[in-house]
């Protein structure tokens, strides 16, 4: 098979425990873009979180794309012109809130280049340290939501929210797509909405078929682009679910996995163990 796209996670996947890219991992998706092969960065980031990503592998020099927010969002990186846009409104928002004051976890949520909460906690912290974005603590989570965004997220110890999203899932079935994106990150989107219906909606603009896509994570937020892609691919650090559901399980992120994938199924190159 000639693939055609190489769709991305970020965290724990593309990139290194210190959020970086092994320059073995950036050589090889530089040469599979030369080679004419689109890489595509697909992440529950928001987008602003991802653009020095995207310039570091010169997505905008190859034409190529970014899926933010766990799909509900794709960026040209050309042009800057959004192609799919997702939004929850202020009473769904609202209504998550109130579920989390019953659930006992904490929320946040995203304002322009902000995380809005109403308090501040450890889980929220790490989102800002791996997005880059500040947290603003807000007196009324409710009342500063008065705007349609992008997603919500319910955050707290992962043990706590096993048990959450096993109950949500059940309960907002009908109405909001519910996943973890993080073991302490369980991440809420409109219907539908996934990175897997995501990159089914870009290649549908592209002309690539799925057979000719490579879809690479590590957690549950990546099982529906894993399980729509023609070779779905398990990180090694990924957890064993996700692996038995994957096509081909590589190396860890701290072990140049997405390197081995591209040159063992793109660049057809031997491969350095």
């Amino acid at each position: 098979m000639s693939y055609k796209m190489i769709v991305l996670d970020l965290d724990d996947t593309l990139l290194q425990d210190d959020h970086t890219i092994s320059p073995r991992t950036k050589q090889s998706l530089m040469d599979a873009q030369k080679a004419g092969v689109k890489v595509v960065l697909a992440s529950g980031r928001p987008t602003s979180a991802m653009y020095e990503i995207a310039d570091e592998l010169e997505l905008k020099k190859y034409g190529s794309f970014i899926l933010s927010f766990n799909g509900a969002k794709i960026t040209n990186c050309q042009t800057g012109e959004e192609l799919f846009s997702s939004t929850l409104s202020p009473e769904t928002a609202h209504r998550l809130y109130n579920l989390s004051r019953r659930e006992d976890v904490f929320i946040h949520t995203y304002v322009g280049d902000l995380i809005v909460t109403e308090a501040g906690n450890q889980y929220t912290n790490i989102e800002a340290e791996i997005t880059g974005l500040d947290v603003f603590e807000v007196d009324s989570f409710i009342e500063s939501i008065n705007e349609p965004v992008v997603k919500v997220l319910m955050v707290d110890a992962p043990e706590k929210l096993v048990e959450v999203e096993s109950k949500l899932q059940q309960e907002l079935a009908e109405e909001l797509s519910v996943m973890r994106s993080k073991p302490f990150f369980l991440e809420f989107t409109e219907k539908g909405v996934t990175k897997g219906t995501s990159l089914n909606h870009l290649i549908g603009q592209l002309g690539i078929t799925r057979e000719e896509v490579i879809a690479i994570g590590d957690s549950y937020n990546d099982l529906a682009m894993i399980e729509f892609a023609g070779l779905g691919v398990a990180m090694g650090n990924a957890p064993q679910d996700i692996k038995e559901k994957a096509n081909y399980v590589t190396d860890t992120n701290m072990n140049d996995g997405v390197a081995k994938v591209v040159e063992k199924f793109v660049l057809n190159t031997p491969v350095i163990v």
